[in-house]
């Protein structure tokens, strides 16, 4: 056995543990294990395994301990920061959960929904709406990503400002452990308070503890109403202005608020030509309100919007007067980072930054790509409500690729620099993976390393749970 094959035999094993279509060791047949969505990363892997139950699952970990293979766990692959592909070509194999999909129970009653953890996010939705409630995890990729690994990253996406990430959704999780011995972490209980909270150790653990196979979530009753407007302002200042007053008057109706750089808007159009803002301002804010049906939610946001232009906070505002022309708007929002994939190789950073400094964070931002990298062209976009921010920068068309690159890795230093030096965070909900795990660990202080390293050893003493990915590997699995 080699680092880049496998004999016979350790394929007839593997096949005995999650059957013949269960396996895939052919190049053709992994490649699109291998790959992110955004065409940024490429790995390798001795086999890709796709268990069809949580025994198989069990299996396929006992037989890679005793082979001392390394195990990458992997959901829909949707993934920025490299966390589910070995770039490296060490030569692990790919545990894919998409097989594992099934919705295990609703409970209306009760607003909880058991699930596989190979389920996507959008058919959970889907099956959620049926029962007139409501799952709030949205994010652009919810047609493909899967359950499983939005808990292994603890996701966020759009509503995380109204419901939290992940981890503030999930009551509960099934886990098998790099020995193959299952945990069984289901309660459905709102209210558990009996010593260590275990599932949350494994809520962005990125599959270095452990492999997801199910997974509990709230649910929420269904909103009644739903309000949209899209809004122009005068500047980044302006919309945290805006943010502020508008979590004060409108409360937890809020639901999103997204603030898009205008510069942002010809990225959209790359997805769709026909894209036009519904105002014309250097920043542009998306905001949702929703409720039960008993609250005049238009009266709300329409006096709210009213009050915000007498204030001189909003100089253009529009009023989604139905659900198409909601949708018209957050097509632009959706659009812009398709828009990035298409263009080719950027700059894609995922900050977090106290909601107060995100203005200073552009700011100082746009200063450095500006100043140290002329011709770059920055977009800054996100989340507002719950500090994050991704401030992305396009290469020159002109540069190769290979330049664009290199260059980028000193742009990607330089931003990440200026977040931290604002107490902020490189990572506010994509994760670490493989592609940050240096600058990560390079910021943990020797006592949180001391903490990491011990759970790390604790769940997978061998270190064959996604190796490299997160935090330094201690070995090489072949």
């Amino acid at each position: 056995m080699t680092a880049h094959s496998l004999s016979p035999d350790v394929l007839d094993a593997l096949e005995g543990a999650v059957g013949r279509n269960g396996l895939t060791a052919e190049p053709a047949g992994m490649a699109k294990y291998l790959g992110d969505w955004a065409g940024d990363y490429r790995g390798g892997a001795l086999a890709v395994l796709r268990p069809a139950s949580v025994a198989e699952v069990q299996a396929s970990m006992r037989l890679c301990g005793a082979l001392g293979l390394g195990v990458i766990p992997q959901g829909g692959n949707t993934g920025l920061v490299s966390g589910a592909i070995d770039t490296n070509g060490a030569g692990m194999v790919v545990v894919s959960l998409e097989r594992l999909n099934a919705i295990r129970q609703i409970d209306p009653e009760n607003f909880t929904l058991q699930t596989d953890a190979g389920c996507v996010l959008q058919t959970i939705k889907d099956a959620s709406e049926a029962q007139d409630c409501l799952f709030p995890l949205a994010l652009g990729a919810q047609g493909s990503c899967q359950i499983g690994g939005n808990a292994a990253s603890n996701a966020g996406g759009v509503n995380v400002l109204r419901y939290g990430m992940a981890r503030d959704l999930i009551l509960g999780l099934e886990v098998v452990l790099a020995d193959g011995e299952l945990w069984n972490g289901f309660s459905g209980l709102r209210k558990n308070n009996s010593g260590y909270d275990l599932k949350q150790l494994f809520i962005g653990s990125e599959g270095t503890l452990g492999i997801i196979t199910g997974v509990e979530v709230k649910l929420f009753p269904k909103p009644a109403r739903t309000e949209t407007a899209y809004l122009g302002l005068a500047s980044f200042e302006a919309a945290i202005a805006l943010f502020n007053r508008a979590r004060r008057d409108c409360c937890d109706l809020i639901s999103a608020f997204e603030i898009i750089g205008s510069e942002c808007i010809e990225l959209a159009r790359l997805i769709d030509p026909a894209v036009t803002e519904p105002v014309s301002a250097p920043v542009q804010v998306l905001i949702e309100l929703s409720s039960g049906p008993t609250i005049d939610l238009n009266g709300v946001l329409a006096g709210f919007l009213g009050d915000a232009m007498k204030k001189g906070l909003v100089s253009d505002a529009v009023l989604a007067t139905s659900g198409a022309q909601a949708k018209t708007f957050w097509a632009i929002r959706e659009g812009l980072v398709e828009g990035q994939a298409k263009r080719g190789y950027h700059v894609r950073t995922d900050l977090s930054v106290r909601i107060s400094d995100m203005p200073a964070l552009i700011e100082r931002a746009r200063r450095f790509v500006a100043l140290e990298h002329r011709g770059w062209i920055p977009l800054a976009y996100g989340h507002a409500g719950d500090g994050n921010i991704h401030f992305n920068v396009l290469p020159p068309l002109a540069l190769g690729e290979s330049e664009a690159r290199s260059r980028g890795a000193e742009v990607t230093a330089g931003l990440y620099d200026i977040a931290v030096n604002l107490g902020g965070s490189i990572s506010a909900e994509h994760g670490i993976g493989r592609s940050r795990r240096r600058e990560f660990w390079d910021g943990l202080s020797p006592t949180h390393r001391r903490m990491v390293t011990a759970l790390k050893t604790a769940f997978d003493p061998n270190g064959m749970m996604n190796p490299g990915c997160l935090l330094p590997s201690t070995e090489t699995f072949s």
